[in-house]
């Protein structure tokens, strides 16, 4: 099976039932499935061939679910990229996967002009836009005789379904999700079709996910844990109300009421501000099923407080990467006796905790978790040496174990427990955020001499982002200085909540920055550098 027979399967066997509800509108299965058709005829029209990444760069909206579709259909290979990227940080994700086209809408159009430079692979431009809209917005992307802009518009009316390929194989890529690296530069996890079906009907079987189910994502279709609530629902038939994000979070709790939703996906970093909501109580959740947490751990208080506020639902508390998509589950019945458990593998999917030496270790050890089944995707892409150390060859003939870089134990029951990560990789608001990217932002400025970046405690973003800095001799600096450059150069989500300022960084003998160092002072309260105020 491939991913986009999702779609296909439930549109022949639920035609017109709602598939997806985005603000005041409504599409059924076969609309979706009728839109899609289209978008992959013209795509194949375009020259887009078997395997061609297809960049997908939107809000969360109806069009970025027929792109996923689309390219899908016509062979090609989607990248949902995060809608708040800036040009830099596109350009490269756009020349690294070699993209042939970008899917976008007209008020990222100034972002993406910008981001074009040195784009020699990429032919074809889709604009998607409103007919109210400034047509000048439009135009403002360059055409050339190599590269063709058209609209979303003219695609979707012109497309023949008679066009399509002939179905491929599910060892056939689906998707590159990019996700942040130790080095600072995005990889881009290589999903086969094979994968992620393996891991949809996983997830839905210790979901119990029936047709009837209806989920609230709010969260970014370029976060796995986002675009999986789609490929999941339409997996078996249920319906999605995606929302554009969680800025309003009293409209998200009216959507839960409205639409009656049976399954809510959040984040730590959501738990924390519905918890802060007033008169939360009074609104009727009896309808809602499941709540399911990923990202980082809930903590208990938490969990315990959602318990309360949605007394029907089950709590899933899961853990997952996005090189295998999801590891582990903990059952419901489970979250009493241990509410910091991450839980048990998910079906189809075994784990193990191993130590420098690769030997596993039993009951209670930490070590670095190992997993092992056909979720584990297929490596990064044009990252030969990164994948060779992440994606290690098991004991059986072919078979490939992810070596995860999270730090486990287990108890003597086989649950499973984070511990901490092998390297700095910090994990705020549901995103792995590279410090060394941070850094490098940072270090751009002329009066910035260093920088270190860490992750602290945070009760809403499970981890804040915390800038130390180092100014140019004889410079003064000032908070607002960095956080504007910050805004200007990074995602939302990698702006630094916290900036420090010190003479001197703490290094060890061979000159490394002691980010252990700075991290166990931010909780003393001394100062990092050990040179005093």
């Amino acid at each position: 099976m491939r991913v986009n027979h999702f779609l296909e399967r439930s549109s022949e066997r639920l035609p017109r039932k709602v598939a997806l509800v985005c603000g005041e509108q409504r599409w059924t299965y076969e609309e979706i499935n009728n839109a899609a058709d289209g978008l992959a005829a013209s795509l194949v029209e375009m020259n887009v061939k078997r395997q061609d990444r297809v960049a997908i760069f939107l809000d969360n909206s109806f069009e970025s679910v027929v792109s996923i579709f689309g390219a899908m259909k016509a062979g090609a290979v989607f990248m949902v990229l995060n809608p708040t990227l800036k040009a830099g940080k596109l350009n490269l994700i756009l020349r690294d996967s070699g993209a042939r086209a970008v899917i976008t809408q007209t008020n990222k159009a100034r972002i993406l002009k910008e981001a074009l430079p040195e784009l020699p692979e990429l032919e074809h431009i889709i604009l998607c836009y409103e007919e109210h809209e400034d047509q000048r917005r439009f135009m403002a992307i360059p055409q050339t005789q190599s590269r063709a802009v058209v609209s979303w518009s003219s695609l979707l009316e012109h497309g023949s379904p008679t066009v399509l390929p002939a179905a491929d194989t599910d060892s056939d890529l689906a998707a590159l999700i990019y996700t942040s690296g130790s080095t600072g530069e995005p990889k881009g996890v290589m999903s086969a079709h094979h994968n992620v079906v393996a891991a949809v009907e996983s997830i839905t079987t210790y979901l119990e996910n029936v047709e009837e189910d209806i989920v609230l994502d709010v969260l970014p279709l370029s976060f796995d844990y986002g675009l999986y609530q789609v490929l999941m629902a339409f997996y078996f038939g249920g319906t999605v109300i995606l929302e554009k994000s969680f800025a309003y979070p009293f409209r998200t709790v009216e959507r839960l009421v409205e639409e009656r939703v049976t399954g809510f996906p959040i984040v730590p970093s959501m738990a924390a501000i519905l918890l802060r909501m007033e008169n939360l109580n009074r609104s009727d959740f009896s309808f809602l099923r499941y709540v399911t947490n990923t990202a980082a751990a809930l903590p208990v208080e938490h969990i315990r407080k959602l318990r309360t506020l949605f007394p029907h639902a089950k709590i899933y508390s899961m853990f997952g990467l996005t090189e295998c998509k999801r590891v582990s589950y903990l059952p419901p019945d489970q979250l009493d006796r241990r509410p910091e458990s991450v839980g048990i593998p998910m079906p189809n999917t075994e784990v193990f905790i191993v130590d420098g030496e690769g030997q596993e270790l039993g009951p209670g050890k930490v070590g670095e978790l190992v997993i092992r089944g056909p979720n584990v995707m297929q490596g990064y892409w044009n990252a030969p040496e990164d994948t060779a150390r992440t994606f290690r060859p098991g004991k059986k003939p072919g078979e490939i174990l992810l070596y995860s870089g999270d730090l486990f134990r287990k108890d003597e029951e086989g649950f499973l427990y984070f511990v901490g990560r092998k390297d700095d990789l910090i994990k705020t608001m549901g995103e792995r955020v590279s410090p060394k990217e941070i850094e490098n932002v940072l270090c751009k400025m002329p009066e910035v001499s260093e920088a270190a970046v860490i992750g602290v405690p945070d009760e809403v973003a499970g981890q804040a982002i915390k800038a130390f800095i180092i100014p140019m001799k004889s410079v003064r600096l000032a908070e607002k200085e960095i956080l504007k450059h910050c805004r200007n150069h990074l995602e939302p989500f990698m702006v630094p909540k916290y900036v420090e300022f010190l003479p001197a960084l703490p290094k060890s003998a061979h000159g490394k920055i002691d980010k252990s160092k700075l991290s166990r002072n931010c909780v003393t309260g001394i100062d990092p550098s050990g040179e005093g105020g």
